[in-house]
Formats: structure tokens, C-alpha cells, sequence
């Protein structure tokens, strides 16, 4: 299996500084702050790159489930909103919500709740994380068999 590699700098003090993130594929290369991080300051921060990773993840995983049980999802939406608190003297993740809806034929509410928490708890990323609170709201929405 592939090894996977992202890179950060940072340059400056805490609260003056600036920093870069990167993917190793090149696909993404983003400014953070501390203004980015812990305000509303344009820029991206780790915790919204945990939020895509765990959305990207969540819904493939929900996928190959999905289609290992013989059903043939049209499309599979989900957002993460990732929570950071101060704790103590530092910051921590606290919890993270995965939201999903999805288009899948024939599938009933039953099995696809059970489906939706097997990816949960499946999902490399969400075991990685395991350590804060990962909550899951699902919805089912169909259209017509073709």
C-alpha cells in the first residue's frame, strides 16, 4: 500500500507567525494562522484538513460497505465538523460529527443505519481519531430504481 506524506512550515512566533501546509501529491497547498486556526481569518487550519480527511474517508468506506452487500449507492454526501476546545493549557479535539445523506436504491432505513455506523466505526480515519467523541447523523434519501 501507498505511503501517504503532507508537510507543514511555520515561520515566526506564535501569535505573529504564519505557517503553509501542503499534500504530498500536490493537490492542496493552504495558508494557516493562528487567526485561520482559532478566529475567522481566511486561511485553512489542521482541524478543517482532519474534517475533509475524515468526510473523504467516512464516505468510502460507507461505500465498499454498501456495495459488499449488493447495493449500488448513486451518491454519498457527508460534512465533519471538527470541535477544538481549550483544555487546560493547551487545545484539544473534542468531538467530531460526521453528517452524511445518501442516494442508495432499495436500501431500507434499518440496514442503512447499521451500514452507516459499520463505515463509522470502519473508517481508517475514524479509528485513528478514536480518541475524541465521532457522533453520526445519517439520512436516507432515495430516488427511483433504474
Amino acid at each position: 500500500m501507498p505511503i501517504r506524506t503532507a508537510k507543514a512550515t511555520w515561520e515566526g512566533e506564535i501569535a505573529k507567525g504564519k505557517g503553509t501546509m501542503a499534500l504530498g501529491s500536490g493537490a492542496f497547498e493552504g495558508k494557516f494562522s493562528v487567526g485561520s486556526r482559532f478566529e475567522s481569518e481566511p486561511g485553512t487550519n489542521p482541524e478543517e484538513l482532519i474534517g475533509a480527511a475524515h468526510a473523504g474517508c467516512f464516505s468510502m468506506a460507507f461505500s465498499s460497505i454498501l456495495t459488499k452487500a449488493g447495493f449500488k449507492p448513486k451518491s454519498i454526501t457527508t460534512d465533519a465538523t471538527v470541535h477544538i476546545h481549550k483544555v487546560g493549557e493547551g487545545w484539544k479535539i473534542t468531538k467530531i460529527e460526521l453528517s452524511t445523506s445518501a442516494d442508495i436504491p432499495d436500501l431500507n432505513e434499518s440496514d442503512f443505519q447499521k451500514y452507516a455506523k459499520q463505515a463509522k466505526e470502519g473508517c481508517p480515519v475514524s479509528q485513528a481519531l478514536a480518541v475524541p467523541e465521532i457522533t453520526l447523523t445519517a439520512k436516507l434519501m432515495q430516488t427511483a430504481s433504474q
